[in-house]
């Protein structure tokens, strides 16, 4: 049987969809995450639904048509992975911004507020999940951003303590994951890239948050984390500060151990791991990036297929998943297709 194939979370935005996407306002630090977004929705107004309804489908088409196995909705509706989901929650200020250095000092940015209690809202994913998967009869991931990673993107002038913080917004995150298990979907993913940046915060308490954003969730569920080594500022810059990759290592037993993660997402191909990493993982699934998000240059098929059948050999094949490293928001759309085609084609060539 071939390998399963995934995609991790954002696709190019659709030409015809203005709506401002921080992979393409000049990187993370250059992004303005309330006026350009707020602009947008009003001038849309009421056509504003069914113009990204029409995008979500076309990009859901795109993976399905590359011959992906477990697409996503894109992110289309999305500015920002982080910000897009805070927007929902009660308890963000978004009008009054202050700077703060992220990302372990890899970039600096004004950010929303947290000024009162985080609680969730009315449930908002699952109509974004209804309009990707009406497109497909494959299962539609989900994306939701984890609670270290928006503890780290905004600044907090109510709890006075991160793991507080963090505790707060997983709960919200729970809320909106137990919707989205609700309304059918099968394939849930919590966006955890700061477990790589901070790995003593994250056996200290970010395992225990992202447990907490699938409680209660069944196991008729995929319940997937994503941690990825940090995002460029632009396409093609190699000399960006990521994440150190011997995080992967220094959590992966606890990742293992925990009951509520089915599946892991690592980054694999802006910059090789040790592949023993792989045997850590003794029971759950590990999604592994073997082709590159933030790079211009189209992995050819046996260039893939060769790092998989290397995996393999530290790995069953009914455990491991090829992807992206990380969302390809980044690219240029017909890109993105390439890569994803060739992607799939070197899964089925290999296991």
């Amino acid at each position: 049987m071939p390998l399963l194939t995934t995609t991790i979370g954002a696709y190019p935005k659709p030409d015809n969809v203005e709506l401002p996407d921080w992979f393409r306002c000049g990187g993370p630090g250059a992004a303005d995450p309330t006026s350009a977004y707020t602009d947008y929705m009003r001038e849309a107004g009421g056509e504003v639904r069914g113009r990204l309804d029409r995008a979500t489908r076309e990009v859901v088409l795109d993976q399905v048509e590359a011959g992906i196995d477990v697409p996503t909705d894109g992110e289309i509706r999305r500015d920002s992975y982080i910000y897009y989901h805070c927007r929902h929650v009660a308890g963000f200020d978004f009008e009054n911004l202050v700077e703060k250095e992220m990302r372990a000092g890899a970039w600096t940015a004004n950010v929303p507020v947290i000024r009162g209690p985080v609680e969730a809202g009315a449930p908002f994913l699952r109509d974004d999940w209804r309009a990707a998967q009406a497109a497909t009869d494959r299962p539609v991931k989900m994306t939701v951003p984890g609670p270290l990673t928006i503890t780290d993107s905004v600044a907090d002038a109510y709890y006075g303590d991160e793991k507080a913080v963090g505790a707060a917004l997983a709960e919200a995150i729970n809320a909106e994951v137990r919707a989205l298990a609700e309304a059918g979907c099968r394939w849930i993913q919590v966006d955890e890239p700061l477990f790589a940046r901070w790995p003593d915060k994250t056996l200290a308490y970010g395992i225990e948050n992202l447990e907490r954003c699938f409680h209660g969730v069944s196991d008729g569920v995929i319940r997937t984390m994503h941690m990825c080594c940090g995002y460029p500022e632009r396409l093609d810059q190699d000399d960006y500060m990521k994440a150190d990759r011997a995080a992967y290592f220094t959590i992966a037993d606890a990742l293992e151990e925990s009951s509520a993660v089915q599946a892991v997402s690592i980054e694999d191909a802006h910059r090789h791991n040790d592949l023993a990493l792989l045997e850590r993982f003794t029971s759950i699934k590990v999604i592994l990036g073997v082709v590159a998000i933030a790079r211009s240059r189209i992995e050819p098929v046996d260039e893939i297929a060769a790092r998989l059948e290397a995996a393999l050999g530290h790995i069953d094949a009914d455990r491991l998943i090829a992807a992206p490293d990380c969302g390809l928001g980044m690219l240029d759309r017909e890109t993105a297709k390439a890569k994803l085609a060739n992607l799939v084609a070197a899964a089925g060539s290999v296991g």
